[in-house]
């Protein structure tokens, strides 16, 4: 919990120290009305007393209660404004952090657990923040003070008072213990019911195909139960320490009074008025050394939790970067848009198998260069590796001239349009989705977004939205089919003009007729741009300039569509799986 301190500012720990000034100001006044009290006994009780005298004591009573309100007021105003912009600053960080993770990082976490680490777990610290401030300054300044304001007024009282802390301290300490352990579940139990709602929201229309609604529901009734139990154990915990306190302050009173009157009734003379007023002072601080532990118990019982989220937010700050930026900017004198592969080879963190052996190819300037291979022969993960999503285990990827790893993440993106195998919308509009991103070029006008729109084949259904270029997309784009996301995000990838076009598995989704129009387009509007694509389907691919065929992870294949139907045994037997015997002799 300590290690998040270290993102408050200059600025928040002056504030801070503003609050330690207007807490001390706060306690001095609070245990100054045992003094008036005092007085306000021995004038009660002293013949001739003038009535005035009273009231100016009183009156000074109600000041210190006014002032010690104000005062509080102002700390509480101080110590929301540190902890709101605490949290504030963490969100961003842990937001920016996970930015900048690599798809490695990103599945370590889970994206559950990043949403949750991100929201609640911070709400969690800003809430201990804003008690524990007020608490943790105030509760031990009180009870020292207390403790110095009764020492000489009776050994019994001091004694039983003692006593009382001391229950009060091994009461917290046994809470503390057996419910440390649950809090720590608590969030992780959070985190696997985030991820259940979350796959069966995302996947209900498969739930509902499948009738696997019992079995979903079973998995978050299992899932809220376990949350739901370990919750009611720290709740019936934490229950104890209310009326605990309660009767522990209420047990000291009555000790207080009960020693008093036993004292008061041995005395003699003056001293009994003496120590009626003793009692009377003590009793009153007393209490304040038991509020002061009571404010602990405020902050303790989210302390635990708190420390767990500190934790959880401090393992995705903390954490290294596997994907490292360099520092080049681009190449001055070099041919842009090529593209090449030396000696690659790649395996997945904590995986003993290669997912890629050996890679040699190089795509030129203009050149379409497309990847086929049966499912798992590593074509995407090839693809991932340009965008530099996942480093190379072993090799060289080089971008016009200069390795990945040494171009600015920045830089290196500016340079591709990617489209993924799912096609992702994001909420806004038709214009919106094809413009997103920036890609250090003029921002794209009208004229752009309608060509890249007609180039991508989307023009007749876009023009057909309410709203045209304007037309509203929902969130994750589900307001239009998965043919028409997939023309949108390659629209968007077109709006980019970038030197390099990735296209991952990004045709599947169209017909025949739509596929061969989108790519004549793009090769006629295009040209002088690279292209990589990874399909399926060998009537995507088969005009590429240079086909790739790779099985297992291997190379064993490369040249144009006619030359591997007589040399390369895999896309020839892929080919007979997808083309009819006449398009095969006729190639």
């Amino acid at each position: 919990m300590l290690k998040i301190f270290k993102y408050l500012r200059k600025k928040d720990w002056g504030l801070i120290l503003l609050s330690l000034v207007f807490i001390i100001i706060q306690v001095w006044l609070d245990l100054k009305m045992p003094d008036y009290m005092s007085g306000i006994t021995r004038l009660v009780q002293t013949e001739g007393s003038a009535m005035a005298d009273i009231l100016i004591s009183g009156g000074k009573m109600l000041l210190c209660t006014l002032g010690s309100f104000a005062a509080a007021v102002v700390v509480g105003f101080l110590v929301a404004k540190i902890a709101a912009g605490l949290s504030m600053r963490l969100r961003e960080k842990v937001y920016d952090k996970t930015m900048s993770f690599s798809m490695e990082e990103i599945n370590g976490f889970s994206t559950a657990s990043l949403i949750i680490r991100s929201t609640n777990d911070i709400t969690q610290i800003q809430m201990c923040v804003t008690m524990g401030l007020q608490a943790i300054i105030k509760a031990p300044i009180m009870a020292v003070w207390a403790i110095v304001k009764i020492a000489g007024k009776g050994w019994e009282w001091t004694a039983v008072t003692g006593g009382a802390v001391l229950i009060l301290v091994l009461m917290l300490g046994i809470i503390i213990a057996l419910t440390m352990p649950k809090f720590k579940s608590i969030q992780k139990y959070t985190d696997n019911l985030n991820r259940v709602t979350r796959e069966n929201l995302t996947g209900l229309r498969v739930v509902r195909a499948y009738h696997a609604e019992n079995y979903q529901e079973a998995r978050f009734e299992k899932a809220n139960n376990d949350l739901t139990q370990n919750n009611l154990f720290t709740s019936r915990a934490m229950a104890f320490m209310q009326p605990g306190m309660q009767l522990l302050m209420s047990g000291l009173g009555l000790a207080i009074y009960w020693i008093g009157v036993y004292l008061i009734d041995g005395a003699i003379g003056p001293d009994k008025l003496t120590l009626f007023s003793d009692m009377v002072v003590f009793q009153q601080y007393a209490m304040q050394v038991v509020m002061a532990f009571m404010l602990l118990t405020m902050t303790l019982i989210i302390l635990p939790r708190a420390a767990v989220s500190a934790k959880r937010v401090n393992e995705v700050l903390d954490s290294e970067e596997k994907i490292a930026d360099g520092t080049t900017t681009g190449p001055e004198l070099y041919e842009q848009g090529e593209v090449e592969f030396k000696n690659v080879s790649f395996r997945y963190p904590d995986a003993e198998d290669y997912i890629l052996h050996d890679i040699n190819f190089t795509a030129h300037k203009g050149e379409t260069v497309a990847f086929i291979g049966s499912t798992g022969s590593g074509k995407s993960t090839l693809i991932n590796l340009v965008l530099r999503f996942y480093d190379t285990t072993e090799g060289d990827v080089l971008v016009d001239g200069v390795n990945v790893k040494e171009y600015t993440q920045e830089v290196l993106h500016n340079k591709l349009g990617y489209v993924p195998q799912k096609a992702v919308m994001f909420s806004g509009t038709v214009a919106s989705n094809v413009t997103y991103g920036e890609n250090g070029k003029a921002p794209a006008e009208t004229d752009d977004i309608r060509e890249a729109i007609d180039i991508a084949q989307a023009t007749e259904f876009v023009e057909k939205m309410n709203g045209t270029y304007e037309a509203t997309i929902v969130q994750g784009g589900t307001n239009v089919s998965g043919g028409q996301k997939q023309r949108l995000a390659i629209a968007r990838a077109i709006c980019r003009r970038p030197e390099i076009y990735v296209f991952d598995d990004s045709f599947s989704a169209l017909d025949y007729k739509t596929d061969r129009s989108l790519r004549r387009m793009l090769r006629e509007k295009t040209s002088g741009t690279t292209s990589l694509i990874v399909a399926q389907k060998i009537g995507t691919i088969m005009d590429a300039d240079k086909i790739i065929v790779l099985d297992e992870g291997k190379v064993v294949g490369q040249g144009t569509h006619h030359e591997l139907l007589k040399t390369c045994p895999v896309y020839l037997e892929i080919a007979q799986s997808q083309l009819s015997k006449e398009e095969i002799e006729n190639a």
